[in-house]
Parts: C-alpha cells; structure tokens; sequence
C-alpha cells in the first residue's frame, strides 16, 4: 500500500528531486557523454518511485515479494543510477563511473551487472512486453507484487509497443502500471514532426486500458495518479505523465538539442547555480 503523503515528506521529496538533478548534471559532466533532457525531466518521477511509491529493499535488491520497476526507455538511465544510489543500493561515489570502461553504470542499464535493475534495456519498445512477462507470471504465482514500466513517447512510434498494448488488454494485467515520459521530444525533433503520435490517450483506450493523464513533474499529482491506477481491478493502466524535458535548468528545458549530449563544464556549473538557487526556493515555500 503507498502511504499517504503528508506536507514534510512532499517537501523531502521535492528537495531530493533538485538533489537528483544535480547529480545528473554532474555525473554526465563527468562522464562527458549521455542523455540530458530526459533525466532532468523525470526526476521528480522517479524519486516519487524510489521514495514513496515502490514496495523495494535496497540491501536486499532480489527480494521475491518487491514491486518491479522496468526502465523501457534505457538511455535516461543517469535518472535511474542517482535515484537508486540516493536510496542506498550503491555508493554515491560510482556515480562518476558512468560510461566508464568495466563500470555497472552503462550507458543504457545491464540487470546482471547491477543489483536492482530488472532488465537490460537498449532497443525502444521492449520495455512494456518484458513488464507484461513480469505480471503474467506474478498472477500466475498469486503474488501481489505490481508491476511498474517506464516508457516514452516516442518509444511509440515502434510497432512492438503497441502489439503490447493489445496484449496486455486482453488478459486485463490490473497488475500492470505503465508510466509514458511525455515530453513531445526525441533526438531529431518533437514527436508530433517526426511521426506524431497523438491522438495517444484514444489508442490506449482502444485497447482497453485505464488512461490517466498527470503533470510529471508534480509529485503529490503523480503519486495521487498511481494509487489511482493501484486501485482499478479490471484492466492494466497507462499513465500519460506531461513532462519537460530538460526540468530545472533554464537553457535546457524543451529543447529537443538536449535530448542526447551532456553539459559542458560552462553549462553545468550554469544548471548547478540554477538548481541551487530552486533548493533555496523550494526550502522557504514550505517554512
């Protein structure tokens, strides 16, 4: 069951969001390479998910009973590398090993390298049939274990995201939650130039899932969604979480440019003053 969210923890939460974002900038400033705009953007999700929402044992990361996060959509993974290191599943200081030679912190996410990490991700478009194989076999088991599957939008221009889709509406997998990083962004434009996707939430519909629409970058708004969808028996449900690519630093946000390269050490001593300064913020609208 997820906790209610009570005004101390919302403004943990938030501050561990700016927190996470400053990881980001600074672990891909060390790596030199990697994705920018879509971590940024999914911080505030993903540290709902580490935080609050997931039912997850850091010192024991194969425990049977844990709720499953699948990350479809691997190349945002230095989102997923802080989060899990902030919660305790590794050192902080591994952090400056991303896209090293010999690290676990790979460019996109390896689940026999590091503890935690459900799947090997790379291809666009598995994420949701890996998650589907997971709930299948929960059901199977009678365990109440959920299932969580990170994906983007433009993971949805591949033709395996959708034969998922069908599938997963048919058996009616309510243990099934899918969240999509809708940012409108991918690495040569915005979604709707390169091979529009709208209308999205009609199609998942069609397919007989639950639909929810939420600002992701509002994390009380986003958890709320997630109990919601925690709460229909009947079918899977997608989440069409809006986000903006690039959250939190001025020069980045929805600008499709950043959806694939790091900050220089100009720009991120740039994002790291401008996240700074939003911690001071976030810290005097809740006194």
């Amino acid at each position: 069951m997820i906790p209610e969210l009570h005004e101390k923890k919302l403004k943990e939460l938030e501050l561990k969001a700016v927190r996470t974002r400053e990881l980001i900038i600074e672990t891909l400033l060390e790596a030199g390479s990697g994705h920018s705009a879509g971590p940024l953007g999914m911080a505030d999700i993903f540290t709902a998910f580490y935080f609050h929402i997931l039912n997850h044992d850091p010192k024991n990361p194969d425990w049977e009973d844990r709720d499953r996060l699948i990350l479809s959509n691997g190349h945002i993974c230095p989102v997923r590398y802080v989060t899990m290191a902030l919660a305790g599943y590794f050192p902080l200081e591994e952090l400056k090993t991303l896209r090293k030679i010999n690290s676990r912190l790979q460019g996109h996410p390896h689940r026999t390298s590091l503890p935690g990490v459900e799947t090997t991700s790379g291809p666009l478009g598995e994420g949701i049939s890996q998650s589907i194989g997971m709930a299948l076999a929960a059901s199977l088991d009678n365990k109440k274990y959920h299932i969580y599957c990170i994906t983007s939008d433009g993971e949805h221009q591949e033709g395996n995201a959708w034969e998922a889709a069908m599938f997963a509406g048919k058996h009616r997998l309510n243990n099934l939650t899918v969240v999509i990083d809708r940012n409108n962004i991918q690495i040569d434009g915005f979604t709707e130039d390169v091979m529009p996707l709208e209308p999205l939430r009609q199609k998942y519909e069609t397919f007989n899932w639950k639909v929810l629409e939420v600002d992701g970058n509002n994390i009380r708004a986003f958890i709320d969604s997630v109990k919601e969808a925690r709460a229909v028996f009947e079918k899977p449900t997608v989440i069409i979480a809006h986000t903006i690519p690039g959250k939190g630093v001025d020069f980045m946000e929805k600008d499709f440019h950043w959806h694939g390269k790091p900050p220089n050490k100009e720009e991120a001593k740039k994002a790291l003053d401008e996240l700074r300064t939003l911690q001071g913020k976030i810290r005097s609208e809740h006194q």
